[in-house]
């Protein structure tokens, strides 16, 4: 398996620091409001990222936080005149709902930076006994271009980054470039002791606190979107190997921007759409099959056009779901023949593509054009004019689901038929037996007008939500 290491700007084969397990981390979301769908670009890549993991039989251990405590939480929080961990519990709560909406399954460790103050402090003080911080009035920064390396991730020289500072009125900093790692507290803001007063954790290290906390001082993944790079994980990088000594991240992965008319998409543009917004158009489905369909560090272009492209292509595999699910039952008895051999064992060919899409720097795109390559062939050999027989059937059907459950493709939630539609659907069979035809389209009728599409077959009656 090979993976674009941003670090190294190249494809490098992937080699896991303990045989057969993988440490990967996350940034989850700061909880101050809905998450929008560039949000959940990340959430959805890396959650298939894991299972990908998981399904050539890696142990996965995957931590990703959620940032409780932050400037835009504690500004909510003076909006909505809520506490600022009242904010954070309704926006969690949020989050957790839409990522199930979008199948996305929990992380092994969701850590929250309230949770972990004692380990945040402990790695500042590390930091200041090595000399790479400093306090300054009750706040704590990091001396920047105490590490030489600064920059490395996003390719930018240390140089060039300290010319382009912006001149900072904060008189506490030595240098503008440095960064906060704790905040002295302000009145009326959440705050917590600390050997340097009252206060709360910066953004950047609480990442690095947590991370280390639960999968080392080195990880095998660090991921998240390329809005990212720049200063958080640089920052990361920076206090976390100055604190340990060691490195930090051993393949940096990350996913290219969602934009709306070629403007990134943004709750500080305000050119954003939240996940539950076009769930509702669309439904959670259609939003992951849509992240899906391309490579993860290509750009984006939303529109609703292309969620209902999404949402199309999603019911093309789910009706061949359905069909298959069918034949399973109501095709023939018997074993499979030779010529039916061969074909099952051909469509081995269509796994192998997949597999080697998703080795190929993890290339989604690729492997759902493979899943639909084997669908085609399935199709034109399972359907009511070919009387296929279950065994064949439910071959098909594994080998498609399989694929599909290592993308964790959401098929459409038709649910059950509530009692008056199999009344209706057994009384139409009744009046077709009967040769009462006019009573038949008659239900018939009355089903599509309740959204039943129904399909005559030699092997019995298929039934679809139009």
């Amino acid at each position: 398996m090979k993976l674009f290491n941003t670090m190294s700007q190249q494809k490098e084969e992937f080699v896991p620091i303990e045989p057969g397990k993988v440490r990967m981390y996350a940034c989850g979301p700061t909880v101050y409001n809905f998450i929008h769908v560039g949000n959940a670009r990340p959430i959805i890549l890396f959650d298939v990222l894991r299972r990908y993991f998981e399904y050539r039989g890696y142990e996965v251990t995957f931590a990703q936080n959620f940032t409780d405590i932050d400037d835009k939480i504690i500004n909510r929080a003076k909006e909505e005149g809520i506490p600022a961990a009242e904010v954070a519990e309704k926006y969690i709560a949020a989050y957790k709902a839409d990522a199930e909406g979008l199948g996305v399954r929990p992380p092994t460790i969701a850590p929250r930076a309230t949770e972990h103050i004692p380990e945040i402090i402990e790695m500042i003080r590390t930091l200041i006994d090595k000399g790479y911080a400093y306090a300054s009035g009750g706040d704590v920064y990091f001396r920047t271009l105490k590490f030489r390396s600064y920059g490395a991730l996003s390719h930018q020289p240390l140089e060039e980054l300290q010319a382009g500072a912006r001149v900072d009125v904060n008189d506490g900093k030595e240098n503008p470039m440095d960064f906060a790692l704790w905040k002295a507290a302000k009145e009326g803001e959440p705050a917590w002791p600390s050997p340097w007063g009252e206060g709360r954790p910066g953004w950047h290290i609480e990442c690095s606190a947590m991370s280390g906390r639960y999968l080392g001082k080195t990880l095998d993944i660090h991921c998240g979107g390329a809005d990212l790079m720049f200063p958080h994980h640089e920052n990361e990088i920076a206090q976390s190997e100055a604190a340990s000594g060691q490195k930090f991240v051993n393949y940096w992965l990350h996913n290219g921007f969602i934009s709306i008319d070629n403007r990134k998409m943004s709750k500080s543009l305000n050119n954003f759409f939240t996940v539950r917004e076009a769930a509702e158009v669309c439904g959670y489905g259609a939003i992951r099959m849509f992240m899906l369909m391309s490579h993860y560090r290509s750009p984006l272009n939303y529109s609703c056009e292309v969620l209902f492209q999404a949402k199309a292509a999603l019911e093309r595999l789910d009706t061949a779901r359905k069909n298959l699910e069918f034949f399973t039952v109501n095709g023939r008895d018997g074993e499979l023949d030779v010529a039916e051999c061969r074909f099952v064992s051909e469509l081995e060919q269509y796994r192998a593509a997949f597999i080697a899409a998703m080795d190929d720097d993890f290339n989604t795109a690729d492997a759902v054009a493979a899943i639909f390559d084997m669908i085609r062939e399935i199709n034109a050999r399972i359907n009511p004019a070919a009387d296929p027989q279950k065994a064949l059937a439910s071959d098909c059907l594994a080998r498609f689901s399989e694929l599909c459950c290592v993308l964790g493709i959401p098929f459409c939630d038709t649910g059950c038929l509530d009692e008056k539609v199999e009344a209706l659907i057994e009384a139409r069979q009744s009046a077709r037996k009967a040769k009462d035809f006019a009573e038949a389209d008659r239900i018939r009728d009355e089903l599509k007008e309740m959204g039943i599409i129904l399909e005559d077959t030699p092997q019995g009656v298929k039934w679809r939500r139009g």
